[in-house]
Parts: C-alpha cells; structure tokens; sequence
C-alpha cells in the first residue's frame, strides 16, 4: 500500500468477529514489499457463497474459475493473492489457480470448486507457483489476524484499508455483516469493480444471495468510476455461514428479508464510496445526481459519461465552474438529452436551466462550494422520471505519477 494516504481517507472501522468466518495473513513474496501478501479466510462448511464479476473479455483465471464455484453455492475458503494479477497468463495462470485451491481443498476436506481465489497486481506475470505454495502453507497454520490486517493486505496502490458492517434482525435474530475491500485505479464498474468481500453470520439460501447481491451492486459498485477502466479481475464476492441461527432466508418474503438486503445494500454502498475515495490522485469525491431521464439506468449511463470526462474531472480539481464540460458529457453520453431541457447546476446552485443559462447567476457559491473536498453536480435531462446518482472523484497529477511507473 502507498505510503501517502489519500485526504479522502476514512479511519478503519471496527468491524466485528462474524462465526464461522476466520481470517489469516501470510507472506508470499510476489513482490519486492516488507508486508504480508496472501489473505486466507477459512470458511465454516455449509456456507453460501454469491458473486458478481469483471465483463473484462480479458478476465483472470481466478475470475473463470470463481464464476463456476459461485454457480454451485458453497464456498469453504478465500485467497486473495497481491502484487500480481495473474491475469493474461494463459495455461501456466490457470494451473497456478488451480494449485491453490488443491492445496487448500486438501487441508479443509473439501472440494476445490468451494476454494475462492482472486490476484490483483501487474498483468501478464504468472503466479509464481513456488511462492504460491509456501505462502499458502505459512497463511494455513497463521494465527487468525484482524478484518484491518487483511484489508492492508490485499491492497495495492491503495493509500487505506477499507472495510464496513451493518447489521439486521432477521426473524428475531441480530445477523451481522463485515467487509473489507481494495481498489484504487483502474476503476469503472461493468458489474461489480475492485476486490470486495462480504462476510455474514445470516442463514441464507445461496441463490437468494445472488439475487440480492446483483441487486445491490447495481446502485453501489456499478455506479462508481476512478478511470473509466474496467479491470481484469473485478470481483465482489459474499459469503454467509448461517451461524446467526435465523430461519433460512430462500425469497424476499422471508421474515427480515427486507432488512438483511437494506444492510447488503448499505454495506456495498459503504465500500464504493471508500474505493472512490481512494481513487489515484483523489483530491476531492464528487457526487453526481442525474433526474429526469427517460430510466434509470439512462440516468446511470449519463452519470457514468459525466463521471468518466477527463475535462469534468480535470476542471473539478482545478476548482473551476466549468458546467460548459458537463453540458458537452451528457451530449455524448449516447441517451436521449434535449439540449433546450437541460439544467445543470453545482452544490445545490443552479447554473442553466431548460438549455439557457440563469440570468442571475452568481458563480461565487459554485466557486466556494468546488474548494471543498466533498463536491456535487446535479443534473436535470428534463425528458421524464429516470434518475440516478454515481460517485468518482476527480483527475490530478498524481493520478499520472501513480500509473506512470507503476511496475517499477
């Protein structure tokens, strides 16, 4: 992780024990870093597992193989590999996978489809098969460590560890949900984004979690970029032990199945406000709210142009009222706009509305309200109900320094 810690940084928080769940760190060396690199999270059996991943043509062999373990439902461990993500790396990344989760199936005596492996890092080195195996063994009989130590070691470029819970009381029973997560750069959701991992104590049926997580990464991780790059390896996964004792929940219906999504949804929200946060070069996290669409995910897709313009972004960290640039996103977001219907506005202060600009415009609380680390841009298509909202965060320099060496 950077040594230079984003001033969008968010203080870790203390995330509670979830049973069944036992987290543990080891080194493996796949990098040149004096810090542990290999997460393993060892998993109660009969927990359900759910996952969303990349649309990346270009996916991992961890993102193949997690797509066939999520398709059975139960999962029995997590590696979360750093410093390499062995993506692009052909037959030899596929066996490297493959090894891990062969050993660990072999220690847990389970099958190795419950085995869950993710890599993040420098693309097209294969996994060091040597370095995967003893860091592997070192982090099986590693003293459990805390939901923090296992943040900071699946980071990369990432300046904080970032995690999350919520809790819900699901047919008389408190469950909990703890979760933790990595992404910094090469951020812009097609499913899901990043490395996040969802842990609960709640009983629920494995296809009802999938649903439930589909939903809630539609308004969380799919609605967040750093750089309009859609990563290789992109993968949110959740896994819940039942260890909470509630009655099974197997539809939306159940008693509590409200609450437990309310507490999904909050804790994905949480994670992708902090990975923007932590965007590369983040100086400021900026919120866009997009109404009157003809959908909502129109809206999505128009927040989603505004989000990724390098001269929205770049005028933001300037600071400058520049509400020409987000005039010029939504015109090539490729969705139905009405250049005389549109009104754009900044922290709440109006700057053209129904395509003309405010006569009495006073650009001074703009002004004001862009030196702020936190920054709001509100748009209005003015075509019908469709709205949306999408985070990023803006384009500096640093984002240059960070990517321009980043294999050295």
């Amino acid at each position: 992780m950077s040594d230079a810690v984003s001033p969008l940084a968010s203080p870790f928080p203390a995330l509670p024990a979830i049973a069944g769940v036992t987290p543990r760190v080891a080194r493996a060396g796949y990098k040149e870093w004096g810090r542990c690199d290999l997460t393993y999270v060892e998993l109660a059996e009969g927990t359900a597992v759910a996952g969303v991943f990349t649309r990346n043509v270009c996916s991992s062999s961890e993102v193949d193989l997690g797509r066939e373990g999520v398709a059975q439902g139960k999962a029995r461990a997590l590696v979360v590999n750093a410093g390499n993500s062995n993506a692009f790396t052909g037959y030899r990344g596929r066996e490297a996978v493959e090894q891990i989760m062969a050993q660990v199936a072999e220690h847990l005596g389970c099958a190795p489809d419950e085995v869950f492996v993710s890599s993040t890092g420098v693309i097209g080195v294969p996994l060091p098969k040597d370095k995967a195996k003893a860091g592997v063994s070192a982090a099986l009989t590693a003293a459990p460590c805390t939901w923090e130590e296992a943040a900071r070691t699946i980071g990369t470029t990432d300046t904080f560890p970032k995690g999350a819970m919520a809790q819900a009381v699901v047919g008389g029973k408190t469950v909990t949900l703890a979760a933790i997560i990595k992404g910094s750069g090469m951020i812009a959701p097609d499913m899901a984004t990043m490395l996040g991992y969802i842990f609960t104590d709640a009983a629920v049926e494995p296809g009802f979690l999938q649903d439930l997580l589909s939903a809630a990464n539609q308004s969380s991780f799919s609605c967040i970029t750093v750089d309009s790059d859609t990563s290789t390896s992109d993968t949110v996964l959740a896994f819940a032990t039942g260890k909470a004792g509630n009655e099974v929940l197997r539809d939306i219906d159940c008693p509590g199945a409200d609450a437990f999504a309310a507490a999904l949804n909050d804790v994905c929200r949480q994670l992708a406000h902090l990975v923007v946060k932590d965007g590369e070069g983040a100086q400021k996290f900026i919120r866009i709210d997009v109404t009157g669409a003809v959908s909502d995910e129109s809206a999505r897709r128009i927040g989603l142009a505004i989000a990724n313009s390098p001269l929205v972004k770049t005028a933001i960290a300037g600071e400058d009222a520049n509400w020409g640039r987000v005039v010029m996103a939504v015109g090539k977001a490729g969705e139905p706009a009405d250049r005389d219907r549109l009104s754009i506005g900044f922290g709440g202060t109006w700057c053209a509305r129904q395509g003309l600009p405010l006569a009495d415009y006073d650009e001074a609380p703009v002004t004001a309200h862009l030196k702020g680390r936190e920054v709001s841009i509100e748009v209005d298509i003015g075509l019908s109900d469709g709205r949306a909202t999408v985070w990023t965060c803006d384009l500096t320099h640093g984002y240059i320094s960070i990517n321009a060496d980043y294999r050295s």
